[in-house]
């Protein structure tokens, strides 16, 4: 498994990941992604800001991950100090036919090193009140669940929210 930065010319295969995740996420009970985000602008951009990162295997882009240092205003209902430095995972997802290979815990670790190698303290993430998968990883990732919010720009739904500590 490769680790790397994401490239424009990733975007198609990125898609059809998304593809393939969306209905797998909304038979689960899990909203949180449609179709109508994410889609092909939000990565662009995350790759044109130098925060997108691809899980490649045999050439095939098993997973992506947005490491960014982005935090919603609500992050701050459960406590955090927002106006600190955190890098936070975005639209982290992995393409159904390469689960349980590692490959979120490895876009997690790539957060890690980023936050190492920048001398930020702090990894924060959120995911939806429904995605079972991923509240069962990030504890067994050292992440500590912080409460519970809403985000504005996805009305009705739920999130939880998780901080690592480093250092």
């Amino acid at each position: 498994m490769l680790i790397r930065k994401g490239t424009l010319s990733d975007v198609p295969a990125i898609m059809q990941l998304i593809d393939d995740v969306v209905p797998a996420m909304i038979a689960a009970g899990n909203f949180q992604w449609d179709s109508n985000y994410p889609n092909p602008a939000v990565f662009e951009q995350d790759i044109q800001l130098n925060q997108l990162w691809v899980a490649e295997i045999e050439n095939a882009i098993a997973g992506v991950a947005a490491i960014t240092t982005d935090q919603d205003e609500e992050y701050a209902t459960v406590g955090w100090d927002i106006t600190e430095t955190a890098i936070v995972t975005h639209r982290l997802a992995v393409n159904p036919q390469y689960r349980g290979l590692g490959i979120a815990a490895e876009l997690l670790n790539q957060a890690e090193q980023e936050a190492l190698a920048r001398g930020i303290n702090f990894l924060r993430i959120d995911t939806n009140s429904n995605n079972q998968a991923t509240q069962k990883l990030f504890p067994k990732l050292g992440y500590v669940y912080a409460g519970e919010i809403s985000l504005a720009f996805r009305p009705g739904l739920r999130f939880y929210c998780y901080e690592k500590k480093l250092g």
